[in-house]
């Protein structure tokens, strides 16, 4: 039997509103690929070794997670076990927009435009006519 309908809502009104401080412990990352099994790579802001965090029942089949998604993890689920996941993910970052304005959001992760911007150096040939040789000395 399918799971009710309200706990989909529930956990989708869960994940849309950043929360307004932090604890100690937990961090934004940035998701790099699914493992399997409910395990995803993450990378941390500061840039250290990637992280092997674990997706929790409540959100899976219900919340997707794709590469390059933001993901905030608590790393002191798993510290009194001895076993290879670094932490547990809490919370999905689905209104990135929305969490980008709090003031505990990574500077490191800075959204870039997807294309970079021309520079006034290069011009761009599209619509122009090949240069002409004018060096044929003609006939």
């Amino acid at each position: 039997m399918a799971r009710p309908k309200r706990n989909l809502l529930a956990t989708a009104q869960e994940t849309s509103s950043p929360p307004a401080s932090l604890d100690p412990g937990q961090v934004i990352a940035r998701v790099r690929k699914a493992e399997g099994k409910n395990l995803y790579s993450v990378e941390l802001p500061a840039g250290a070794k990637p992280l092997l965090v674990e997706l929790p029942s409540r959100f899976r089949s219900q919340i997707w997670i794709k590469r390059g998604g933001y993901v905030l993890v608590d790393t002191n689920t798993f510290v009194d076990r001895e076993n290879k996941l670094d932490g547990e993910i809490i919370n999905v970052v689905r209104d990135e927009k929305e969490w980008r304005k709090q003031a505990y959001w990574p500077p490191e992760f800075i959204k870039k435009p997807a294309y970079p911007e021309d520079s006034d150096d290069e011009k761009s040939n599209i619509g122009q006519m090949p240069p002409s040789d004018d060096s044929d000395g003609g006939d």
